[in-house]
């Protein structure tokens, strides 16, 4: 099989020019592709750095040459100053090395060769600097390479990161002899967009007539307005001008697979189940895009460095190790290891929740690295560090590897809060838990697969589970994640000290679960897919996913007839009383446990179209009269009163109504006294209905619509 793969940044092959973590799956994809036997071709740009590549590794210049002249249309409010778009005449090398079995592309020109110390264009370069379509100039000239050099030969496309490599499917789509393949590799919001005009004019100049995903219609409904702005505060959801196109929409209709690093991954891309996005994503042309296209999703893995899946704990002087850096052998210690991300690492939430044991008291030590290459650091962590220094370790700067390998297996616990479902497959989580650390982690769809589960000790799954998880948080400065963390610390301790053996336990569950995720069953799972494409296996989404995602139309006429109570346990859990009825008659006692299900999601429509079905209606009473909101005495302001025993916070949206494209809400969160949230407000209040977001205890994030003061 000749496997093609295709990257702005694959110099992975040597750790002298890595920028990214893509870079190294892709080194160790390949590397074992091409063990197998596979031929592997790997495409990516010189990045400047031919010469120095030379010096390290034979290079071999390719007869190659493509010259062509490129004008990239522009949005005229972004690029004020290139309303006749950007031009470029460009003459496009080809280099080849051949390293440890797989063939390197490189390709090279005028753009292709600009920013070699970072490969990336910076975010601040987009609408002053050109050098920001680098990677759309990659992508033209990948496809003209890669159409001339491998013009006859029958392979897979394995591309990295829709946003990318969004004009290779369409580009590819007509050729019999090859396949495009995308992984997406990190949780880009799934409506993010390009400027439609560029898209129409770079796939005429490669010859590709297709008709592109519809425009984005205009958000104009109250509830709508207040659920997307709400968006900008999670990362999930951006507001785009109408004359922009889905780049994942773009992907999937025309690639022959989609492949996720997780399975959870993959499910939460597919539903956003349970987050903020949830009920706006479902009103949006991308639910049904990925709904058509959902049978071409697959698992395609991610790994853990076989180096890390070989550590021994035991071999590792523990107390050496944590005496070194100034803290308590005797102590359990807790370790924590990312790039310096505020929100992204939940780092603000794990600083202050350390801050807040340490005060109480708590006897552990806490390892504390947050990498920042540019030299930075943070000052709240810098003074938490200080007034706790022989219980924090606190780093920023880059240590060897093989210390860090010293400082996850002299840790007892590693804590993972990231935040807003961006991290995917996370190697960091892997690699302590490799060394024996038992995970403290938020339950993001993307980590699932580490096995940290809510109550490891007594719940269900404490047999095979790996540690604590903490519910996913889709808040800045979350202070029910901070209570959290400050109470699985404090659990944690007790099991350390007082229940050693159960932590045994669960450290050895963290080694077993870790070294599953080696790259040898990474390759096993691409090849797999690439097999069932040169095979010409149709994908079809199972009756198990359908049932899983709540995708009752898609399930097969068999699972209607054959399944009916799993049906019918679905439709309960997710308060859907039509899919119930399909399959079961609507009794008291099932409207009941529907209209519960109802409640405790806070779908309050299903709850309104269920009370006629109920016997009591006093369920039905509390949840109809669950708000009161009213003007103050002396028009003095007004006020709010929530009740929901299900919520663990309630915030009022306030949308921007100035016409801003992307429109930032104001969020207030109201006061918590037992089951009712309150809050008071000055001045006028605003006209129509009030809009809240419901943070629920179970970990779902829902919207309520409420009548507004009279």
């Amino acid at each position: 099989m000749h496997i093609i793969e295709h990257y702005f940044d694959a110099c992975g092959f040597d750790l002298r020019f890595v920028q990214g973590g893509t870079s190294i799956y892709l080194w160790n994809l390949s590397r074992e592709c091409a063990v197998r036997g596979h031929r592997v071709s790997l495409v990516t740009p010189s990045h400047g750095q031919l010469e120095r590549i030379r010096e390290l590794h034979p290079v071999e210049d390719l007869d190659y040459v493509e010259e062509y002249q490129i004008t990239i249309p522009v949005d005229p409010q972004t690029w004020p100053s290139h309303t006749d778009g950007i031009s470029w005449t460009l003459r496009t090398t080809a280099h080849r090395a051949k390293i440890d079995g797989v063939e390197l592309y490189l390709l090279s020109n005028e753009v292709l060769d600009q920013l070699p110390d970072t490969f990336y264009p910076p975010y601040e370069s987009k609408g002053t600097d050109p050098v920001f379509f680098k990677p759309l100039i990659f992508q033209l000239d990948s496809i003209k390479f890669i159409r001339r050099w491998f013009a006859e030969d029958e392979a897979v496309i394995h591309a990295h990161e829709p946003y990318y490599h969004y004009l290779l499917p369409a580009a590819f789509a007509p050729d019999p002899t090859k396949s495009v393949v995308s992984t997406v590799q990190s949780n880009m919001p799934i409506t993010k967009m390009v400027y439609r005009p560029k898209v129409e004019a770079l796939l005429r100049s490669l010859d590709v007539q297709i008709d592109l995903p519809p425009r984005q219609p205009s958000i104009s409904e109250p509830l709508d307005v207040a659920m997307s702005q709400y968006q900008s505060l999670t990362h999930l959801h951006y507001e785009y001008p109408t004359d922009s196109v889905e780049v994942y929409a773009l992907v999937v209709e025309h690639a022959d697979l989609v492949g996720f690093l997780t399975p959870g991954q993959l499910e939460h891309y597919a539903t956003f189940a349970d987050t903020p996005f949830e009920a706006l994503f479902a009103r949006l042309p991308i639910a049904r895009t990925v709904q058509r296209a959902a049978h071409k999703f697959f698992v395609a893995g991610c790994a853990v460095g076989d180096h890390w899946l070989a550590v021994d704990r035991s071999a590792v002087d523990r107390s050496a190790v944590l005496s070194e850096l100034g803290l308590d052998p005797s102590l359990p210690t807790f370790f924590h290891n990312a790039r310096l991300a505020l929100n992204h690492k939940g780092q603000l939430e794990l600083l202050r929740a350390i801050n807040r044991v340490l005060d109480e008291g708590l006897h552990a030590n806490f390892i504390i690295r947050c990498l920042s290459t540019a030299g930075g650091d943070h000052a709240y962590f810098r003074e938490v560090a200080a007034r706790h220094p022989e219980r924090i370790r606190l780093e920023f700067d880059r240590v060897p590897e093989q210390q860090i390998v010293e400082y996850a297996a002299s840790s007892d616990f590693c804590v993972f809060p990231s935040k807003f479902e961006l991290d995917t497959f996370l190697i960091a989580q892997g690699e302590a838990m490799a060394c024996g650390a038992v995970p403290i982690a938020t339950a993001q769809s993307g980590m699932a697969h580490y096995g940290h589960v809510q109550d490891p000790l007594s719940g269900p799954q404490r047999w095979t589970a790996t540690g604590y998880a903490l519910h996913r948080s889709f808040a800045e400065d979350d202070s029910v994640l901070v209570d959290a963390l400050a109470m699985t610390f404090r659990e944690a301790v007790d099991l350390w000290t007082q229940r050693p053996a159960e932590h045994a336990r669960l450290s050895r569950n963290s080694i077993e679960t870790a070294r599953q995720f080696s790259w040898s069953r990474c390759a096993e799972l691409h090849l797999a897919a690439f097999h069932r494409l040169q095979t010409g296996e149709t994908p079809e989404v199972s009756d198990n996913d359908a049932l899983a995602r709540g995708w009752f139309h898609r399930l097969s006429p068999f699972a209607w007839h054959e399944r009916p109570e799993e049906i019918a346990k679905r439709a309960v859990q997710l308060a859907d009383p039509d899919a119930y009825q399909r399959v079961a008659d609507l009794s008291p006692r099932a409207a009941a446990q529907l209209f519960e299900a109802a409640a405790q999601r806070a779908d309050f429509e299903a709850c309104a179209r269920l009370a006629p079905a109920l016997s009591d209606l006093g369920a039905w009473e509390a949840v109809r009269d669950r708000s009161e909101t009213r003007l103050l005495p002396n028009h003095d302001g007004w006020t709010v009163h929530y009740r929901s025993p299900h919520a663990s916070r309630v915030s009022v949206v306030f949308p921007d109504l100035t016409g801003s494209s992307r429109g930032r809400p104001t969020v207030t969160d109201l006061v918590r006294t037992g089951e009712v949230f309150k809050a008071n407000f000055d001045g006028t209040p605003p006209s129509g209905a009030l809009h809240l977001a419901l943070t629920l205890a179970s970990g779902r994030t829902a919207f309520d619509t409420i009548p507004g003061p009279a």
